[in-house]
């Protein structure tokens, strides 16, 4: 079969370890029209392969306008006429002439779009692509075949205008293979890599030149070319001059090479295992029956994962929360490391509710750990009973009982939970972060401030004790740290449609410092927070994981995406629409038809669909009909990690670019390389998503080598050892050398590093 299919451009990344990442939107390739040889070459020689593209359709099928108001007819005429009518319906199908498209590579895995400046932008109808040095003057030429038209052939002047180096290999494999066809070829020029393999079959029904053609950029001298052949034998020749071909024969090969040898040099930092027994198991829902215009789904947060000694014997214990009607579970630790899961009667009555998150404290000050468990997911109506949250009190030996009134009635759905004694009188008080009203997507939900009576009694102090925090937007994650160094913990708040928000504590009294500390247009789809002493400066630096740039859609302050939302038809529902930019123009996400069948009252207003897929907000609905209207942005979409400054705030600092991969759900601190510097892994994925914006699973565990200092360097997957492919919730380190990973819909993973 087809696998999964999306109706974009797909750029498979080698990991190195037999595995591939989809990248394509975020290197800025997805979307090229109708496409259909693809080339990759070094068109400017300067040392990376760029893209060239070739595009239109000569009857393009899927004009939807054609198809809505010509296929009635022709039925129509099937039944009436005895001419078939089929062959004056191809006729009549518009034809979808485009400019070619071509890409240079910046270097950093993100490609920009040259096709005007490197002279392809007649449009046309080409499929056909091949390059080739057609003058001998060392770059590549491109000879295009075009539909209806004459061929093209593009001459190269990059060797005027650029100047760049190069080298042309031509190989020789004996009468067998005169061309050398699976020969691989690698050129180390300063410490830089260049490497080609010889497959001449490329683009779309087409062969290109079989004399590989190798841009070097400005070096004047290639310290080596390594050519292994299909046999396994190889040559190196050494301090090779650029500008010139070389023709090497296979006859001249002579020892073997050893891949094995090679392999055997790369040993994993982290192992991963799967642990069978600890499964969490989804409900089966379909958030867009209750809004259809919802961009992401909202009920698949879980599952939650909780690490403490509960039963006081030295070893970790950990709690995993359950979908809606599921059970939560709770696992002991053996003696020899193993887990047996601990029966508790308190977790089945709780099971219509969703465990979307927990955190294990000493509630009642009596010397254990006890746990308060966060009830969410959106597949109840507002204020259902099943979104109260619940606090379990531990007898000291792991036996846990829920306790009855321990709080008031918290019917908002929940993102988060966290624990810390907010008005410094002895005992734990708790956060609890709103995450979604069910059904009004994306309106404010309520958020808590509970403080305890220390003896797990908890009441509803928001209002009293920061009013910012009764509705603050969608929260996905919060910590608790000590920003300003005045021994009191201080909150910071993240969520979808939400800028980094940062919280001062004086005496329990919460107040919004975020202007103070957080210095970049933060509001983004924030997904989780993590805190940790990154720079060696003491103290805490924060990851946030975010969605990532892999998406269809991009957002910057000048740019950002918008989201308004009303009842617009007057039917008691809320209706989101979620509009982002695509070539300097913001328009609605949504396809005509899933903005109509939400808003049946736009039909008459775009009959057309053409009419439609130029349409920005302000086409689709008039200035009285957003007068009102709430509106919510997002400026950034970029995993990222701020460097505490201090009195100055948070200094932002990119994370290399597979930090962008995909969305950023849970993420750990640690060494993981042995250098006593700490390391960060980014866990994720998301592949519950609608079909016009496709899966986000090209994060398959990233991990980010710390240099003590601030500074972070990308773990390539063959090194790092991680092939995560899942859709990772939580993570948590369960001890100083193993992580327990939270797995949607799937097993408990557990990963070990030295």
């Amino acid at each position: 079969g087809f696998y999964y299919q999306y109706s974009r451009n797909m750029l498979q990344q080698n990991n190195g370890d037999g595995t591939f990442s989809e990248v394509g939107q975020l290197a800025g390739v997805s979307n090229t029209d109708w496409s259909w040889a693809a080339l990759f070459g070094d068109y400017d020689n300067d040392g990376y392969k760029d893209l060239f593209v070739t595009n239109g359709y000569v009857k393009d099928y899927t004009d939807m306008d054609f198809l809505k108001y010509s296929v009635d007819r022709v039925v129509r005429r099937m039944h009436k006429d005895s001419v078939d009518p089929i062959p004056e319906y191809i006729r009549k199908m518009p034809t979808n002439e485009t400019a070619n498209y071509i890409f240079k590579n910046l270097g950093n895995g993100t490609f920009l779009k040259k096709t005007t400046d490197w002279g392809f932008d007649k449009k046309g109808v080409s499929a056909g692509a091949a390059y080739v040095d057609l003058d001998n003057d060392g770059d590549l030429d491109l000879v295009i075949n075009n539909s209806n038209d004459f061929a093209g052939v593009y001459k190269n002047n990059s060797e005027v205008l650029i100047k760049n180096n190069y080298l042309r290999v031509q190989l020789d494999g004996g009468a067998a293979n005169q061309r050398g066809i699976g020969t691989k070829v690698k050129l180390f020029c300063k410490g830089q890599q260049f490497y080609q393999e010889q497959s001449p079959v490329r683009g779309f029904q087409s062969s290109s030149d079989p004399i590989l053609n190798f841009g070097v950029g400005r070096n004047a001298l290639i310290d080596s070319v390594l050519v292994i052949w299909p046999n396994d034998k190889y040559q190196k020749l050494v301090s090779v001059k650029p500008n010139q071909s070389l023709i090497i024969k296979m006859a001249d090969a002579g020892g073997k090479w050893n891949y094995d040898t090679v392999a055997e040099k790369n040993k994993s930092l982290l192992t991963q295992t799967l642990l069978p027994g600890v499964h969490h198991k989804e409900n089966s829902f379909s958030d867009f029956t209750v809004q259809t215009l919802l961009p992401n789904y909202l009920s698949r947060q879980g599952p939650c994962i909780e690490v403490a000694d509960v039963n006081k014997d030295g070893l970790a214990d950990f709690f995993i929360g359950a979908a809606k009607d599921e059970t939560a579970q709770l696992f002991m630790q053996n003696k020899n490391n193993s887990f047996s899961l601990k029966p508790t009667p308190a977790f089945v009555k709780n099971a219509a509710s969703e465990d979307v998150a927990a955190t294990f404290f000493d509630a009642d000050n009596d010397g254990d750990q006890d746990l308060y468990v966060a009830s969410g997911g959106f597949e109840y109506n507002e204020n259902d009973t099943a979104y109260q949250d619940r606090v379990y009190l531990n007898d000291g030996k792991g036996n846990f009982v829920k306790k009855e009134n321990a709080m008031p009635s918290l019917l908002a759905s929940k993102g988060c939970v966290k624990a810390t004694d907010i008005d410094g009188d002895g005992d734990i008080d708790v956060f609890v972060g709103g995450r979604v009203v069910p059904g009004k997507y994306p309106t404010a939900p309520r958020s808590y401030i509970l403080l305890n009576d220390g003896k797990g009694t908890f009441t509803d102090a928001t209002q009293k004790n920061c009013a910012a925090l009764m509705q603050p937007g969608m929260v996905t994650d919060a910590l608790w740290m000590d920003i300003n160094n005045d021994k009191q913990p201080d909150l910071v708040v993240v969520g979808e449609w939400m800028p980094v928000k940062v919280f001062i504590n004086a005496k329990g009294i919460l107040s919004d410092a975020s202007s103070t500390y957080i210095h970049f247009a933060s509001t983004g789809w924030w997904n989780r927070i993590s805190a940790a002493d990154m720079d060696g400066d003491g103290d805490l630096d924060l990851v946030i994981g975010n969605c990532g740039t892999n998406t269809q859609f991009h957002a910057t302050e000048k740019e950002p995406m918008n989201i308004y939302y009303k009842d617009f038809d007057g039917n008691a529902s809320i209706d989101p629409v979620f509009c982002y930019y695509i070539g300097g123009v913001s328009y609605p996400a949504a396809s005509r038809d899933d903005l109509t069948d939400q808003l049946p009252g736009l039909k008459k207003k775009f009959l057309e669909y053409k009419a439609y897929a130029t349409a920005t907000i302000n086409d689709v609905f008039t200035p009285e009909q957003l007068k009102d209207a709430g509106l919510l942005k997002a400026e950034t979409m970029e995993t990222v990690y701020l460097e505490n400054a201090g009195s100055n705030g948070f200094t932002k600092k990119e994370l290399p670019l597979p930090a962008q991969y995909a969305p950023v759900y849970a993420i750990v601190m640690a060494d993981f390389n042995g250098d006593n510097k700490k390391d960060i892994l980014l866990t994720g994925n998301n592949t519950w998503t609608r079909i016009k914006f496709g899966r986000y699973s090209a994060n398959h565990g990233v991990v980010l080598a710390g240099d003590g200092k601030g500074n972070f360097k990308y773990v390539q997957q063959s090194i790092s050892g991680l092939k995560l492919r899942e859709n990772i919730r939580s993570a948590a380190l369960l001890s100083d050398h193993k992580i327990l990973l939270g797995v949607n819909d799937g097993n408990a993973l557990l990963l070990n590093f030295k």
